[in-house]
């Protein structure tokens, strides 16, 4: 009877162990099978990016470099719709398209989102902007004791430039649809947003540079402007410098001094006669720059930041304008974080 009992026992313990071991399988079967097709997922991707990305290099000669507007408007138009049909695939925040010269590519450190613009100079001395604004919304949540789960969520935003509407640039705060267009060039990581760095070649006087802000709020909405530079009498949510199209100035974010530098502007005669006529600034050869305090950016005057020059600073319109004819521009700046 014992003898029975040992028997049934050990049958009934074998019968579990091949029951646990099949689970088990049945689990590493999923894993796999879920790891080939992730993989497999990729390579697809992979493939559409290096698909679209030789597309868009080729693509690029017309819309920057073709001499008549209609054919760089048509060829834009283009170049639009090949990004539109790669932007909503996640895969695209990890894929570098370093063969685009003629674009802007701004991702930060943290990875959160991947930037994307480009100018369009028009025949009248003007400029558009386009561009994609591609979001990791990705959230890692608690689910119970020492446990978590990462909560999936990406959204491409298409850019659309509205800066020809506003009146007060340095008080407007858009969004992805509402955007004040600009090339951005720098970008910096701050506390709770992000400092970007931009240019536009405005018209055929004047060409303008910015401090611009990109945060995003509590449900992953992104939002261009915001209240972060400590001026008197001043509560701009963006900086804008506007200076003659025939000089450069000099903006950029010095990672050493951790400061952002830029060029004191003056008018070419002294006195009050040109005071306020843009169109007649330009460096006085001083310099000022923006120091990160206290979450707000403030201005410290008169630094000595001789023979600190970047290839940012040669983004300015004369330059710009003769891209399209001469197909000699400077590459704006690839990404730079804090």
């Amino acid at each position: 009877m014992l003898k029975q009992s040992s028997l049934i026992f050990v049958s009934l313990t074998r019968k579990r162990i091949i029951k646990i071991m099949l689970k088990k399988l049945i689990c590493y079967f999923f894993l796999l099978l879920h790891i080939a097709l992730t993989a497999q997922k990729n390579d697809t991707s992979l493939y559409r990016f290096k698909q679209a990305e030789a597309e868009l290099k080729s693509l690029q000669k017309k819309v920057f470099y073709s001499r008549r507007e209609s054919d760089r408007l048509e060829a834009n138009k283009e170049f639009i719709a090949l990004w539109k049909g790669i932007v909503n695939d996640p895969n695209i925040l990890r894929y570098p398209f370093d063969s685009l010269k003629d674009i802007s590519v701004l991702t930060p450190r943290d990875k959160k989102f991947r930037l994307i613009t480009w100018d369009f100079h028009k025949d009248d001395g003007s400029f558009a902007y386009f561009g994609f604004l591609l979001v990791n919304n990705s959230k890692r949540v608690k689910t119970g004791f020492m446990r978590h789960e990462t909560i999936q969520a990406y959204e491409a935003f298409q850019l659309v430039d509205r800066s020809a509407t506003v009146k007060s640039p340095e008080s407007y705060v858009g969004s992805p649809d509402k955007w004040f267009g600009m090339l951005y060039t720098q970008l910096i990581e701050c506390d709770g947003y992000y400092t970007l760095i931009g240019w536009d070649g405005n018209d055929k006087l004047t060409q303008r540079k910015f401090v611009d802000v990109l945060y995003f709020k509590d449900d992953g909405t992104p939002v261009f402007g915001k209240d972060v530079f400590k001026f008197p009498r001043k509560n701009p949510r963006r900086l804008m410098f506007e200076y003659s199209n025939e000089v450069s100035m000099s903006l950029r974010y010095n990672e050493k001094r951790n400061q952002i530098v830029y060029s004191h502007l003056s008018s070419k005669e002294e006195g009050d006669v040109l005071a306020g006529q843009t169109q007649y600034y330009g460096p006085d050869g001083s310099f000022d720059a923006l120091e990160l305090k206290k979450d707000k950016w403030i201005t410290v005057e008169d630094i000595d930041a001789r023979n600190e020059r970047s290839k940012n600073d040669d983004v300015d319109a004369s330059k710009r304008r003769k891209h399209a004819v001469r197909g000699s521009i400077p590459t704006p700046g690839r990404s730079k974080s804090k």
